[in-house]
């Protein structure tokens, strides 16, 4: 190929890149779909955890679904009353009442409490061993403290304690929910942060079998329902559950669980003075 085949040959190209070039511009500019300056705000304002706690897929799906009017603009678990509170700014709202809540592990079956059916011998992960006929506790509601919890938590505020039972730092705790997805037991649920009286059980069964399973499981003997002033505890499906909106934390059911499967700090208790 001679000199003029190449430079008509590179001229060609050039001219064809800058057409091309310049269609592209063009086209970008004309079918270009404006982004509402707001989801930008809002996408701002989140903490960019992308965990999907909100519901929304990441922190682009939630700031895109405040600014329609989809979500709340407290719906932002991961980033409290904070961020609330800048994204109603954003969006000229009220942010309302944001309760900070984290995960707690609903369980007190260590080996002490809870013995095994089986020797377990394979992945470190309840999923796994949950596929075992329900894993190797004889408590089938229990926590096995095999770390898959640990595994998806992207805050690192579970881990597994020296009792072998997965344990929440609830100062690092997100709310984000990813170990409450994962765990096949159920055992994980969100509590509010400032809540100091917890069920520490999540056996559904009845009485003899749970006593005959682990020593600190709740019985379903209704006395935590009986003395409660407040109406705020009740046994619903073989286990006693509470309703934090009515706790006063004054620990009534504390005193009088018989198998301690209700924990609470009675040094922090509410003391109510009759008038």
């Amino acid at each position: 190929m001679d000199t003029n085949s190449l430079i008509l040959a590179g001229t060609s190209l050039g001219v064809m890149g800058l057409v091309f070039g310049a269609a592209l511009s063009f086209a970008s500019k004309k079918f270009a779909v404006e982004v509402d300056p707001r989801v930008i705000a809002v996408r701002e304002a989140v903490p960019g955890a992308n965990c999907g706690a909100c519901g929304y897929p990441g922190c682009d799906g939630f700031s895109n679904a405040v600014v329609k009017g989809l979500a709340p603009v407290n719906g932002c678990p991961v980033g409290g009353a904070p961020v609330a509170a800048r994204v109603a700014q954003i969006m000229g709202l009220e942010a309302g009442n944001t309760v900070k809540k984290v995960a707690k592990v609903k369980c007190e079956g260590h080996e002490e409490n809870c013995s095994n059916r089986f020797d377990y011998d394979g992945f470190d992960s309840c999923v796994a061993a949950n596929m075992l006929n329900g894993g190797p506790k004889k408590c089938l509601y229990g926590c096995m403290g095999l770390g898959s919890c640990v595994q998806v938590c992207p805050f690192d505020a579970i881990h597994i304690n020296d009792k072998g039972l997965a344990e929440v730092d609830p100062e690092k705790c997100t709310s984000c929910n990813k170990c409450i997805e994962i765990c096949p037991k159920a055992v994980i649920s969100l509590v509010p942060y400032e809540q100091l009286t917890i069920v520490a059980c999540n056996n559904k069964d009845k009485g003899p079998l749970v006593k005959k399973n682990c020593n600190v499981a709740c019985i379903a003997c209704g006395i935590c329902e009986k003395n409660c002033p407040h109406d705020a505890i009740h046994v619903v499906n073989n286990l006693a559950e509470i309703d934090y909106e009515k706790c006063t934390n004054c620990m009534v059911c504390v005193e009088k669980c018989p198998t301690k499967a209700i924990q609470g700090n009675l040094e922090l208790r509410t003391v109510e003075i009759n008038a």
